[in-house]
């Protein structure tokens, strides 16, 4: 493993719980490399409130965050993602959940987690209990997002 693998390794698994909280919370990212012999952390979130939040998490595990560039811009076309459920009965831990937003369709939710708003088939098959028609979703569902 060359040095800055094993660098990107180190810093990765010292924000780590920075990083499942911006996967957790719908944050979009861009870019996580090292840059300058720092964690380079580039992307977007949905509110400037999540943006800040991301923020203290960051600062619950180094408040100096030297090893650490973050660029977080605002982008409200994103959709929001519910706060991730809790895991029981057996669910899988990369299980999240998401409440369905005014306009968002299953490709547009798609799209922000997979980057490929053709995989809306794999969230409409985690969510058939409750949808039967994969162009059919209502604001306010909220909806398991398989990993």
């Amino acid at each position: 493993m060359s040095l800055p693998d094993q660098q990107l390794d180190q810093l990765k698994q010292k924000y780590q719980s920075v990083l499942s909280f911006i996967q957790q919370n719908g944050v979009h990212l861009t870019h996580v490399h090292i840059q300058d012999n720092k964690l380079y952390i580039e992307g977007a979130t949905p509110s400037e409130d999540l943006k800040n939040k991301v923020w203290d998490q960051i600062k619950k595990v180094d408040p100096s965050y030297s090893d650490l560039t973050v660029n977080l811009t605002v982008d409200s076309s994103l959709p929001q993602a519910a706060a991730a459920s809790s895991q029981a009965g057996g669910a899988s831990g990369g299980a999240q959940t998401y409440t369905v937003q005014p306009g968002d369709s299953l490709s547009l939710i798609a799209k922000h987690f997979y980057g490929d708003a053709n995989k809306y088939n794999k969230i409409f098959e985690a969510n058939r209990d409750q949808l039967d028609n994969p162009d059919r979703i209502k604001a306010g569902q909220t909806l398991k997002i398989p990993a």
